[in-house]
């Protein structure tokens, strides 16, 4: 065999190999990437998805041990970010909260996305009455700010880990059903799917074979995005006392617990805070990379 037949041969096992599926993996990367700021974002989001999972095995302190002979303490070798005014370790407090606070993020966008995408494809394929029922109820929605709703439906359903991501999935159903509506219109009345309902293709094949996958981008990148604020939403409401109950370390039950003392033991507030910034920045710039990479006009 010739040193040309043998490159050419090992090429199509390269390509038999990657598959299209690992090909677009690669292409996918490598449009990311030219986003600095989203690799950034994304690994910062898988280094704090390691700690939220790993770091509660690995902490030596119970996140609840109360010890008031070392309340208020500032960062030291035994407490690297200080003690709270029960004398709780807030490091590992922290790193119990993470996976509370992004947990709460993460499903309840799953849990709301899932449902908007349902909504916004029947919405805007079938059109007519449905669509304009549907539309009308969205609008009613979102004529309430995102917090406010999820306030409202709060005091209703009661303050618990449970109806915090109820809630939260509820006010992120308008976002997703919106935008996938708007999508969903804009693919439904192109040649090939004119083809497959010719075809005798049914809605529900046309609709989950055809649309949807032609639609994933924006779901995608809103997904990434709104998780970002759904963590906001979750801490804020944790805060004000409606969200996870103490003694949960959510982080913004934790930056509760320290604005009393804001001047005193500054650090009680400080480290909580910064974790919520740190999670909000990393999806919010990799979502921004997302959209980047996903965008046929970025891609030419």
């Amino acid at each position: 065999m010739s040193a040309e037949q043998a490159n050419s041969t090992a090429v199509k096992q390269k390509k038999k190999v990657d598959g299209p599926f690992m090909r677009s993996v690669k292409d996918f990367y490598k449009r990311l990437s030219k986003n600095k700021s989203a690799l950034v974002g994304g690994y910062l989001i898988i280094f704090l998805i390691i700690v939220a999972f790993v770091g509660p095995y690995i902490t030596t302190q119970d996140p609840n041990n109360i010890d008031y002979a070392v309340k208020f303490e500032g960062p030291s070798a035994e407490h690297w970010l200080g003690t709270d005014h029960h004398g709780r370790d807030i490091f590992t407090r922290i790193i119990h909260g993470l996976g509370i606070t992004m947990g709460i993020g993460i499903i309840s966008t799953i849990i709301g996305g899932i449902a908007g995408v349902v909504i916004g494809l029947v919405s805007g394929y079938y059109g007519g009455k449905i669509d304009a029922v549907i539309m009308r109820l969205i609008d009613v929605l979102l004529a309430f700010p995102g917090i406010l709703l999820a306030l409202a439906l709060i005091s209703i359903l009661g303050a618990s880990l449970q109806n915090v991501m109820i809630a939260i999935s509820i006010f992120a159903i308008p976002t997703f059903a919106r935008i996938v509506r708007g999508s969903t219109l804009s693919v439904k009345n192109l040649e090939y799917i004119d083809a497959m309902k010719a075809l005798g293709a049914s809605d529900v094949r046309i609709i989950c074979k055809h649309i949807l996958p032609n639609i994933l981008s924006p779901i995608i990148v809103q997904t990434s995005l709104f998780i970002a604020s759904a963590v906001l939403s979750a801490s804020g409401l944790s805060f004000l006392g409606l969200g996870v109950q103490p003694p949960s370390p959510e982080l913004g039950a934790l930056l509760s617990d320290g604005r009393d003392f804001m001047w005193d033991a500054g650090h009680i507030a400080l480290y909580p805070g910064l974790a919520i910034m740190l999670i909000v920045l990393a999806f919010n710039i990799f979502g921004d990379g997302l959209r980047d990479a996903l965008d046929p006009k970025f891609n030419k």
